[in-house]
This record gives C-alpha cells, sequence and structure tokens, in this order.
C-alpha cells in the first residue's frame, strides 16, 4: 500500500487578496478549511507547506503540522517540494505526494484520490485532471490551459502528450472524427514522489518558457503525466472553486458554512 502525503503550499503574499490564508471564512480562517476538507477525504499524512511563519502559527491552533519554506520560491511545486525534503530528508518515507492548492476552498479533494489511484495502477510520473470544455469561447481562451491527448469512445482518461494555451488539437476532417472534445486542464496534481524530486531539480523547459506551463518542463524530459476527465471538482457547484478575488470571497461566503 502506498505512503501518502497531501501538502498544501500556501503563502501570505497575494497582490489582490492580502494574507489570504487568514482570511475569515464564516468562522475558520481559509487554510483551516482546505486543510479541514483535505483531511476529511484523501488518505495518508496532511502538511502545510507555509511561506510565511504566521500561517505556521495559525495552523498551530487548529492542530495541523506546517513547514515554514522560503517566500521566494517560484512556485507551490518548488513550495511543496522543499517542504518534502525537509520532512523526509532521507527520501523513503512517502511514495506519492499530492499537491493541493491552498486557496481550494471548494475543490472536491475526492479527485485525488483517483490520480492517486491512477498513478498506483498505471506508474506514471505525474497524474492530473481535465474537464471538457463546455463552449467554444472557453477554449479558445488562452487563460484556460488544453490538454492534447487522445481518447477513445468511452475513455476517460490517457496520457497528456501536450498542454497549450492555444486550441488544440485541431479538427483536420471533422466528419471522419467521432471524439471532437477539447479538454480544459484543471491544475490539480498529484507526483510519485521520487518524480517530484526529479521535476524540481530539472531547468526550466523550452516550451515551459514559451507558454508559461511548469508542466511542459516534465514532457521536455520525457516524463510520462496521465489525466482523467472528471465532471466536476467542486463540494458546492454553486460555490467558486478557489478564491483569488474579492469578488470570488463573496461569493463563497454566501455557500460555505
Amino acid at each position: 500500500m502506498s505512503k501518502i502525503v497531501t501538502m498544501i503550499p500556501t503563502r501570505m503574499a497575494s497582490t489582490r487578496l492580502p494574507n489570504k490564508p487568514l482570511i475569515d471564512i464564516n468562522g475558520k480562517t481559509l487554510i483551516h478549511r482546505v486543510y479541514e476538507n483535505v483531511r476529511k477525504f484523501v488518505p495518508g499524512d496532511v502538511i502545510v507547506a507555509a511561506g510565511d511563519q504566521a500561517i505556521v502559527d495559525e495552523c498551530k491552533k487548529f492542530g495541523a503540522k506546517a513547514i515554514l519554506t522560503d517566500p521566494k520560491l517560484p512556485s507551490g511545486t518548488d513550495r511543496i517540494a522543499a517542504a518534502l525534503k525537509e520532512l523526509d530528508p532521507k527520501g523513503d518515507k512517502y511514495d506519492i505526494v499530492v499537491n493541493f492548492q491552498g486557496d481550494g476552498l471548494n475543490v472536491d479533494p475526492k479527485v485525488n484520490n483517483e490520480l492517486i489511484e491512477m498513478i498506483e495502477r498505471t506508474d506514471c510520473d505525474i497524474a492530473t485532471c481535465g474537464m471538457v470544455f463546455k463552449t467554444q469561447a472557453d477554449a479558445e481562451n488562452p487563460t484556460n490551459v488544453k490538454i492534447v491527448m487522445g481518447l477513445r469512445d468511452n475513455e476517460t482518461e490517457g496520457r497528456c502528450l501536450y498542454f497549450t494555451r492555444a486550441v488544440a488539437p485541431f479538427t483536420r476532417n471533422p466528419e471522419k472524427c467521432k471524439n471532437h472534445d477539447l479538454y480544459h486542464h484543471i491544475g490539480i496534481y498529484v507526483y510519485k514522489a521520487s518524480s517530484l524530486k526529479k521535476f524540481v531539480d530539472l531547468p526550466v523547459g523550452v516550451l515551459e518558457e514559451r507558454e508559461s506551463l511548469e508542466q511542459l518542463r516534465a514532457l521536455e524530459n520525457g516524463m510520462t503525466i496521465r489525466a482523467k476527465v472528471v465532471d466536476h471538482i467542486t463540494l458546492n457547484d454553486k460555490a467558486p472553486a478557489d478564491i483569488n478575488t474579492p469578488e470570488e470571497l463573496s461569493e463563497a461566503l454566501k455557500y460555505i458554512k
């Protein structure tokens, strides 16, 4: 049986929502609620990878283990890798690492269990997920990342061949093509522990730099990423999945009790 740890990367520096992890969400801080959701649904240990001492102090109040990391780390992936190195310096304590974003207040942690199972079954380096785009306008928005993978009828997962901000893949002969779906990448990641360590030690990739998508670094270096197509990712479909803006915060407060 796999030894699993979920890392929740979070930091105070947010231009749109200052001190975001400590914002009160109807009686509990954001990081407190995210931690509770993960503990409820995902097996194994849960650790907060904190970029600031104030977050560590808050975690102590509700009994969570938090590891202080360098606030200047460039990404959440680097943050969880740094926390994992401190937690498991010998590299033999965990097999699988879940990256659960610290602002994912309404993200359903059970999605990660499907990704854990996919790694255990296929031995891929990284597991992630996507959803079918509902509108062409959403697909054409470059802020919405597309997963390129070849799925046959009734298949719900596959190997990721590319990630892009462009609309891809192009359909040359629509009348001959059974599957016209375009897949919206949802940035939920589960890693083999050894693959996470390898990934953060790799130099920034050429395509990664061009598209500003760090997952392309893995593909450029021959690592395997598989994606699961899911129908939903939220606990409450009326509320925003995560909290990035004052508007999303106001909307979440209506539904998160």
